[in-house]
């Protein structure tokens, strides 16, 4: 019996294979991006494309005297928590900073940012003094009493706050995170908007390491939802490594030095990473500022941090002394209740920490052997595949992506008729009788949506009472997004949106920079002295690889007219090297694809490194209009 079951398996494993032998992470990249527009509490923009939703939580946050309107709904029901949200928000960011290139080029840049700030939006709404922070609307055990649509919801909707004297640094230090890492993605596109979610991250920041508690005793009603097992050292190292990347300042760099131990970054060695478990992510970008050269006199607990993170990829990879459970047919398992919560981010966290080596020339030093920077990547690939089809069952957990995924998904809104079609007031039991219980498929497709996923032996029973398997989150969508652009865009090197340069760390000492070799003035226009535009050039940084001198340069192209200019085309010669913020074009570049026009007095800047003195660059033409 044994025997044929493993042939049945055997069998129906390359049959997925067969099927699925390659995909289409563009479209999967497309939907996943989608989802979050499903999700939108508040009032839906002009540009909603999911047109089967519309406006709901308009009085969020009115008995507590402040606008919560927006934001979130975290899963299936119509609850905002303000935990997963950020760490939704986080996740988004970081795939935009990493993999924005492979975004633009699939045209996803700008849907990736929009489900970006409709967060931080809410986010700032629900920072609205420097020691006060919302982390709540709605109540868990009221809202599943019901079955209604958010357009009908009449469940309550308090709001719940921490505050000096009832304090959560876990909810407020990932809430840190999530405006720093956003910030670093509106850094060009708005930098009014960056700078105003740098503020609140920084007071964030302070709020939570200077009121320390968790969150879940200020916010009682959220324990048997969201509460907080990790504590909260692992989001203030979190908040401290964002505000670094974000803001490049040393402060941040020694906070994660002091407290790496304190806290718990250099102590506990993971399996794990998700809305509440953020070590392994630390450990990460910790990493990352490592391989930078950036460590200084912290290089000794910075490699403490790298050694943990090594540790989660060993044990990702099967290659570890405590490695993570994988079904039948490959996939990692950690628990049965929504399990593709930790495979999205534990491979996001393999793909990122896979550049970063590859970047370095690093590999990852396991138990059982060393693993390569494309063992990490492969493997990763290897589940987002699972994910999309390439299973035991045939079956895509991406709701809409292939010819067979979730019909009866546990969500709300999408499986209640949509109120655009039928506006007859859906009561709140009564959804249970007439909706909840119909054994058919949903009436609204939920695109894009990632569920909880197949148990430890590759089983689904697609049933929307079934909500460990069938139940959706933000939070399983977050990680994939920048994963399927990285996917489908492949290695574009640096981030287009903030390049970062990876090198080999020169620990305890480094060895005093070559002088950056100041730019040229520039090329004079084919338009002469009479020009719109100026064109100023400044190296910014440099470093040493393989024994050759790399530059960063920033280009700052400025439309000094009283026209808006279109039609764009610049000139680069001489450059010997990568490329970011222009598109190409048949005769040279032209405006970023996120970029139609340049308005009076506005500027645009676009960067590119090579190992020579600068680059030659001038406008060859224009429009304004």
């Amino acid at each position: 019996m044994g025997r044929n079951l493993f042939l049945v398996n055997l069998f129906l494993l390359s049959l997925a294979s067969a099927a699925s032998a390659s995909h289409d992470y563009q479209k999967a990249l497309s939907k996943s991006i989608l989802f979050f527009e499903a999700q939108r509490s508040g009032y839906l923009p002009s540009n909603q494309r999911v047109n089967w939703r519309g406006n709901s939580g308009l009085v969020d946050g009115k008995a507590n005297g402040v606008d919560l309107v927006g934001g979130y709904y975290d899963a299936g029901d119509n609850v905002k928590f303000g935990l997963p949200m950020a760490f939704t928000i986080t996740m988004m960011s970081w795939g935009i900073v990493e993999y924005g290139k492979q975004m633009a080029e699939s045209g996803e840049l700008g849907h990736a940012m929009a489900a970006v700030k409709w967060g931080t939006d809410y986010l700032i709404k629900a920072h609205p003094e420097p020691y006060v922070l919302y982390g709540e609307v709605g109540d868990g055990n009221s809202d599943h009493y019901c079955w209604q649509r958010p357009e009908d919801m009449m469940t309550n909707r308090q709001a719940y706050r921490i505050d000096t004297a009832h304090p959560g640094s876990d909810l407020a230090g990932e809430t840190a995170a999530a405006m720093a890492a956003a910030s670093i993605v509106f850094r060009r596109s708005d930098p009014a908007y960056s700078n105003q979610l740098l503020d609140h991250a920084k007071q964030l920041f302070d709020f939570a390491d200077k009121y320390r508690g968790k969150y879940d005793f200020s916010i009682s009603v959220v324990q048997k939802y969201y509460r907080s097992v990790s504590g909260y050292g692992d989001e203030l190292l979190w908040a401290a490594a964002w505000l670094h990347e974000a803001t490049d300042e040393p402060y941040y760099l020694d906070y994660l030095g002091r407290n790496g131990g304190p806290l718990g970054g250099t102590g506990w060695a993971m399996t794990e990473f998700g809305w509440d478990v953020k070590y392994a992510g630390v450990q990460v970008l910790v990493s990352k500022f490592l391989l930078q050269g950036k460590a200084a006199h912290n290089w000794q607990v910075f490699e403490k941090y790298r050694q943990n993170a090594d540790f989660f990829m060993c044990s990702c990879l099967g290659k570890g002394s405590n490695n993570v459970q994988r079904t039948p047919g490959g996939l990692l398992f950690r628990q049965r209740w929504n399990n593709l919560q930790f495979v999205t981010s534990a491979s996001f966290l393999l793909t990122i920490f896979s550049d970063y080596l590859q970047s370095a020339g690093q590999n990852v030093k396991c138990s059982s052997g060393v693993a390569v920077p494309s063992d990490l990547f492969n493997f990763a690939k290897s589940q987002v595949d699972y994910i999309l089809g390439d299973n035991p069952r045939g079956t895509s957990y991406m709701v809409g992506y292939g010819s067979t995924y979730p019909q009866q998904v546990h969500h709300r809104a999408s499986s209640i008729v949509s109120i655009k079609v039928d506006d007859s007031f859906v009561s709140c039991r009564g959804g249970y009788a007439t909706w909840f219980s119909r054994k058919a498929s949903d009436p609204n497709l939920l695109d894009g949506a990632i569920v909880g996923g197949p148990d430890a032996y590759d089983n689904f029973a697609d049933e929307r009472d079934n909500y460990e398997q069938t139940e959706p989150a933000t939070y399983n969508n977050a990680p994939l997004v920048g994963l399927l652009a990285r996917l489908h865009g492949g290695n574009g090197g640096f981030n287009q949106l903030l390049p970062v340069v990876i090198t080999k760390p020169n620990v305890p000492t480094r060895p005093k920079p070559l002088p950056i070799p100041q730019p040229k003035p520039a090329p004079v226009p084919v338009t002469g002295a009479f020009s719109p535009f100026t064109v100023k050039q400044t190296a910014t940084t440099s470093w040493i690889a393989h024994g050759r001198t790399y530059y960063r340069y920033s280009v700052i192209v400025n439309n000094k007219s009283s026209k808006t200019a279109k039609d764009l085309k610049i000139i680069v010669s001489k450059l010997y090297g990568p490329i970011w913020g222009l598109a190409k074009a048949v005769d040279g570049y032209s405006f970023p694809p996120w970029l139609e026009s340049l308005p009076a007095g506005k500027s645009f800047e676009f960067v590119y490194i090579h190992s020579a003195t600068p680059a030659d660059i001038w406008i060859s033409g224009y429009t304004l209009v």
